[in-house]
């Protein structure tokens, strides 16, 4: 959720570069603070915040995917 955050935060970063604009609130909505915004969403992301991609789940879906273990019958 904190990586598709950062996505957008970035997306309107660009958007307000692109236009040329700061919306009427030069300190609210300037490049760089938005920027700064979308690393520290990304960072926490990165760093396991919030509902990031869960580990040791594969989904491979080979012999042990199926719950039994050779020879055991």
């Amino acid at each position: 959720m904190l990586a598709i955050l950062a996505a957008i935060v970035f997306g309107f970063a660009l958007l307000i570069d692109l236009l040329n604009t700061d919306f009427g609130a030069p300190d609210l909505f300037n490049w760089n603070t938005l920027v700064l915004i979308g690393l520290l969403l990304l960072s926490l992301y990165l760093a396991g915040v919030g509902n990031g991609p869960r580990g040791g789940g594969g989904g491979g879906g080979g012999r042990w995917y199926r719950g039994r273990r050779p020879g055991r019958g």
